[in-house]
């Protein structure tokens, strides 16, 4: 055991030699690159300060174009529906671009995606790993939409989590009402909205809903699915 010990501790002065070596050539290679070495005169520390300014902006610039591909590599990878890839690359954009509400609309959309190919193999009734993407998703979601709270991408996504993953239709409402003072038009979310409210039992807000889809839309698909709901909601007003 003591030999053990001898050796592990060897190892780690050997570990921190090799690293204060390592630090050193660093270091004398910086000066002999800029050619700054023990600056000591005003002329000399502001020759110092001015070179090292410069190449502190090349890192800078380095790591932007990095974030742009990660952004692009996760982009591609989303048109291809390869949303386990897409999700990572995001989340790498992320750690260069930590306050840009596109990249968390982008983490709550591909984590949506794969909640749903985390299936229960073990057939046992649970899923950590889906219940780790819905709450990442929604994370993203809402990150998002602390950062530009009229995102209105965001707040129809995190809308559609509510209502169709997570049961929690009454969550959606004031985010798919505040969507729709943005986009007035957007049929889309006046398709959930006016689910949310049937299910919350607002029967009347529902049907209102459905009406002003059926005075805006021209597709007779969309039309004719306003119209089955609408009757759906006014049998259950009518039975209640």
């Amino acid at each position: 055991m003591k030999k053990i010990v001898v050796a592990l501790a060897a190892l780690f002065a050997l570990a921190l030699s090799s690293c204060t070596k390592s630090n050193k050539t660093i270091i004398r290679m910086q000066h002999i690159e800029e050619g700054v070495s023990s600056p000591t005169t005003i002329e000399e520390l502001k020759d110092a300060i001015s070179k090292y300014e410069e190449r502190v902006a090349d890192i800078q610039l380095a790591h932007s174009q990095i974030g742009i591909w990660y952004k692009i590599l996760a982009t591609r990878y989303l048109d291809k529906k390869m949303y386990g890839e897409a999700l990572k690359s995001f989340q790498k954009a992320l750690e260069y671009y930590p306050d840009n509400q596109n990249l968390y609309y982008y983490v709550g959309l591909c984590a949506g995606y794969m909640s749903h190919a985390s299936m229960d193999f073990d057939a046992d009734g649970y899923s950590e790993k889906r219940d780790n993407y819905l709450k990442l998703s929604e994370d993203a979601y809402l990150r998002a939409i602390d950062i530009e709270p009229r995102y209105a991408r965001a707040l129809y996504g995190i809308s559609v989590l509510y209502v169709f993953e997570l049961g929690e239709d009454d969550k959606a409402i004031p985010y798919l009402e505040k969507l729709l003072t943005i986009e007035t038009k957007n049929i889309d979310a006046m398709f959930v909205l006016a689910r949310a409210y049937y299910m919350n039992y607002d029967f009347d807000k529902a049907i209102q809903m459905y009406d002003k889809i059926l005075s805006l839309t021209k597709s007779p698909e969309r039309k004719a699915e306003a119209e089955a709901n609408r009757e759906i909601v006014q049998n259950a007003a009518f039975s209640n």
